[in-house]
């Protein structure tokens, strides 16, 4: 389907439609090249979300959508991770790195819809989203999932892009709306999205400094 056939027209308001074969596809293409393309653009607020994530008491953390694991380095010890993502590609070399890097603290790295994520309801002290959330199918499932999988009183941690309403940049984000399949991310996707769910109550909004594009989240589990 073309990315102009796949999804509501600019400035309706909706979400343009991304599928996991989009997102499959995606990073399959870019997993050879992320960690010097994407992840060096991303690496400070990367580096900024894991070191609140430290501040906690040691706990089991899920990171959704880990990738070629660039962040796993940045945990500390005391923590336990585990790493879901859909791209087979991009966990390989997710692996690779815990093997190399002799990253013990890594339980597991599993292929996962982050939307329907396998584990039992408060398994994790903490869950981690950095750059994903513009990514899946369907972004309430996968909050509703985080929620599911976080204890109450524990932590969700999203960092993100999300789009303006007026200006330049506003008007850049709606064009590239349109080719949001081929990206495997959606450009125009408003903060209000992810918040006001019941479950997770908002604590800290942050801009996180990498060219002012990405946002830090930090929710209690209610």
């Amino acid at each position: 389907m073309g990315e102009t056939g796949n999804m509501d027209a600019p400035g309706s308001g909706s979400l343009a439609t991304i599928n996991d074969d989009h997102v499959v596809a995606a990073y399959a293409r870019w997993a050879p090249i992320y960690d010097w393309s994407f992840g060096a653009f991303t690496r400070r607020p990367c580096r900024e979300a894991v070191a609140e994530m430290n501040t906690l008491p040691p706990g089991r953390i899920i990171e959704l959508g880990v990738g070629t694991g660039i962040s796993l380095p940045l945990y500390d010890r005391k923590h336990r991770i585990t790493g879901v993502d859909l791209s087979r590609e991009m966990l390989a070399r997710a692996r690779k790195r815990v093997a190399e890097d002799g990253l013990s603290h890594v339980e597991a790295l599993e292929v996962m819809d982050a939307g329907a994520l396998s584990f039992e309801d408060g398994a994790f002290d903490a869950a981690m989203a950095m750059f994903v959330i513009t990514v899946v199918p369907d972004p309430g499932k996968v909050m509703a999932e985080m929620a599911r999988v976080v204890r109450p009183g524990g932590t969700v941690i999203l960092v993100s892009h999300f789009s303006v309403e007026t200006g330049p940049r506003a008007v850049v984000e709606r064009y590239m709306a349109r080719f949001s399949s081929r990206l495997g991310w959606r450009p125009n996707f408003p903060i209000e999205t992810v918040l006001g769910r019941p479950e997770l109550r908002l604590v800290e909004r942050r801009p996180v400094k990498s060219f002012d594009l990405f946002t830090l989240l930090r929710f209690e589990r209610v």
